[in-house]
């Protein structure tokens, strides 16, 4: 059966979704972004990627993000999207902001991981091949190299504006000092640093304590959250025991015996919280994360179109009282 053509929805910016300005530039985020770090590789349905990213930008999802090693296997995400971006997201391109990123293993040998600028550089024109792409609109140093020179990695970000392969960048898990580094020496080169990716959600404050995210709002820099939903804890997935096929059964990059009864009874009493709220416990971690303008943007994984509409749905209150706040605190031991 051939695919019908896809002519994206006439309301796609009239469904709900908000959208923030990204640091002091004239770029604004959705509040919520999809990104494709599981379930869109070669192992995973594509009919079912596209059907998960045709609804999240008929909804008013705008930033789709990614990495060269998404997948699995490495490549093959940016690959699923490349298939979709050639097949029927074309016509949109610049409705989109599509981020890609580099710094993590992705080919053997010396010259496919961490921060030089032969692998970044590389790295980038094999991501714009895969996802039929000439450029992107952000490109990350997807984390922070101990061994190579700041300005080397840095420069190669700044070159990689000049050359029209992308439009912004940004950092991404990078700590306190180098980071501060990182903004001075970007803006000193005409290519300020646009946003610092890093992971937070509600039980996961670390990059809050670190000053990270205050750092990042006294730069002009914007803030994106990855793993708002503790790789699927802050939602219901867990609250009687552990379900077939979840990420805790499967146990690669969230553990079985993570989920004990004391953190199940936490669980509990949050989505007590949030039903209260009027929200599912998903609902109500993402709307935790966009309270304010710390984060300009949450990047939601989704195994399927029923997960998207869920999270759309913290759109609908963003606003929490004090006693919400203390009770969620203390639920936490935060």
């Amino acid at each position: 059966m051939i695919n019908p053509p896809y002519y994206a929805s006439d309301s796609r910016y009239n469904n709900g979704m908000k959208y923030e300005r990204c640091g002091r530039s004239g770029l604004l985020l959705p509040r919520i972004s999809l990104g494709l770090w599981h379930n869109f590789g070669d192992v995973n349905s594509l009919s079912n990627s596209r059907e998960m990213l045709h609804f999240a930008f008929d909804n008013g999802i705008t930033c789709f993000d990614l990495a060269n090693n998404y997948g699995p296997s490495y490549g093959s995400a940016e690959e699923t999207f490349g298939r979709i971006m050639h097949g029927s997201f074309r016509p949109y391109r610049d409705e989109m902001v599509i981020t890609t990123k580099a710094g993590h293993d992705m080919w053997p040998g010396p010259y496919g991981n961490w921060g030089s600028r032969k692998y970044l550089m590389a790295s980038l024109n094999q991501s714009l091949q895969r996802m039929n792409l000439e450029y992107v609109d952000i490109f990350y140093s997807h984390r922070f190299d101990p061994e190579t020179p700041m300005e080397e990695t840095l420069q190669a970000l700044v070159d990689m504006v000049r050359q029209g392969k992308a439009l912004y960048v940004g950092i991404s898990q990078w700590p306190y000092e180098a980071s501060q580094f990182a903004y001075d020496y970007l803006a000193a080169h005409d290519t300020p640093c646009l946003v610092y990716q890093g992971r937070y959600n509600m039980m996961d404050r670390n990059k809050e304590k670190e000053g990270i995210v205050r750092q990042a709002k006294e730069n002009g820099v914007g803030f994106t959250a990855f793993s708002p939903l503790e790789q699927g804890i802050l939602t219901d997935r867990y609250l009687n025991g552990i379900p077939e096929g979840s990420r805790a059964s499967i146990g690669k990059f969230l553990k079985p015996e993570r989920i004990t009864p004391e953190l199940v009874a936490k669980l509990e009493r949050l989505n007590a919280v949030a039903s209260k709220r009027g929200q599912t416990l998903t609902q109500m971690s993402l709307a935790w994360l966009l309270k304010d303008c710390s984060v300009a943007s949450v990047i939601i994984g989704s195994s399927s179109v029923g997960q998207i509409r869920d999270s759309l749905g913290c759109l609908n209150n963003l606003s929490f009282s004090q006693e919400e706040l203390r009770e969620i605190d203390e639920i936490l031991g935060i």
